[in-house]
């Protein structure tokens, strides 16, 4: 029911995104998106590309009067740091020592080699330009749009981060509004105030030695219904949306639900939720550990999702590689970056859940208006909560 597309390169005029499937009639400011790209912009060891970037939004189309009209919604991110590479990036005519100046050493554990081999690229430029994580901006422009039509139906979503460099948080005693409101205050967006002055330690030695570190970040969100997703077929199950998705953002290389990969080393009797009924709170489950999700659907529950993310390539201190044209080994080549982007990631993650959500409560619930979806939807869960 939703799409989008995103474009641009790191280093280009500007990075976009076009959303198709969004109602009709949802409000939407500009503060609710800048919002968003300010908070992917912030975090304790990003690298100097975000002294340069202050994100904004440019809505091209699909609204007017900060009210969606039911087309496609064309978001532009502008790259302020465009004034400095318009030689090197040029979409018509590379200039001068710009044009010489190609990149052909690959960086160990970026997409720059297996880039290259696969287009024919003899300048790795052409890859880490669109590979990079700069991108993210237009998806978190399009989850904050998504945001927004999900609180339509009291649905929040909440993203932190729970482990960095090895230190862990502890969270697990705190609601979702609690984790938001301890995130937001944090430079780490780390809602444990003494597992965030580890972990700020950890990357100040990082950083001392040209390293960079990765972590886990934890997606929580609250008032999803039941029903969302299905069992039917695999590519409808809400969990393998989730992991697509949240798979997709850069350097992320696992995931779980629930209690995920630790349900592994449990009995039965340890993992699953046991049901209970009242008639004040119908069916209802005194445990999570599911995440929200069983057997492909919603169940009703706070889905709760973490994700893993590597260390980031670029190393100030690089790893060694070999010249895609001499064939002889080199320090890889070393591009501007952060010792740590964990809490960005955390932010990318709760806008890639949050299309997923919208998709799913759109295929669920239809309707070309918000008032048309928010009729069925209310339709729907007067029917379950009568069962």
């Amino acid at each position: 029911m939703l799409r989008f597309l995103t474009s641009g390169e790191s280093h280009g005029k500007s990075v976009q995104a076009i959303l198709e499937g969004i109602p009709a009639g949802l409000k939407l400011s500009r503060e609710q998106v800048d919002s968003e790209l300010a908070a992917r912009q912030m975090g304790y060891g990003r690298g100097d590309r975000m002294r340069i970037e202050h994100d904004s939004v440019e809505v091209i189309s699909g609204l007017r009067g900060g009210v969606t009209m039911g087309s496609p919604i064309t978001l532009l991110i502008a790259n302020k740091d465009w004034e400095n590479w318009q030689e090197v990036m040029d979409p018509w005519k590379v200039k001068g020592a710009s044009r010489k100046a190609a990149i052909t050493r690959p960086r160990p554990g970026h997409a720059d080699l297996a880039g290259a081999l696969k287009y024919g690229h003899a300048d790795v430029r052409n890859v880490l330009e669109r590979a990079s994580a700069r991108e993210t901006a237009a998806r978190v422009a399009v989850g904050a749009v998504c945001k927004a039509f999900l609180g339509e139906f009291g649905i929040e979503i909440v993203s932190h981060v729970v482990a960095l460099a090895g230190v862990k948080a502890e969270t697990s005693k705190m609601g979702v509004r609690r984790i938001r409101e301890a995130a937001e205050k944090s430079e780490l967006r780390c809602a444990d105030q003494e597992a965030e002055r580890k972990m700020i330690g950890a990357i100040d030695r990082a950083k001392n030695i040209g390293d960079s570190l990765g972590g886990i970040v934890e997606v929580r969100a609250s008032g999803v219904p039941v029903g969302l997703g299905s069992y039917s077929q695999w590519d409808r199950k809400l969990e393998s949306r989730l992991a697509a998705a949240v798979m997709s953002i850069q350097a992320i290389k696992g995931i779980e639900i629930g209690l995920g990969f630790a349900a592994a080393d449990r009995r039965g009797s340890q993992v699953h939720d046991e049901i209970f009924y009242s008639k004040k709170k119908g069916f209802y489950r005194k445990t999570n550990r599911a995440g929200g999700i069983e057997g492909g659907v919603s169940n009703g529950e706070d889905i709760v999702l973490r994700a893993a993310m590597k260390p980031i390539p670029t190393l100030r201190q690089p790893l060694s590689s070999v010249d895609m044209v001499t064939k002889e080994t080199f320090e890889a080549s070393v591009e501007r970056s952060d010792v740590v982007a964990v809490p960005a990631a955390s932010v990318v993650a709760g806008a890639a859940v949050a299309f997923v959500l919208a998709d799913a409560m759109l295929e669920k619930f239809g309707g070309d208006s918000i008032a048309e979806t928010r009729g069925n939807y209310d339709q729907y869960v007067d029917r379950v909560s009568s069962r």
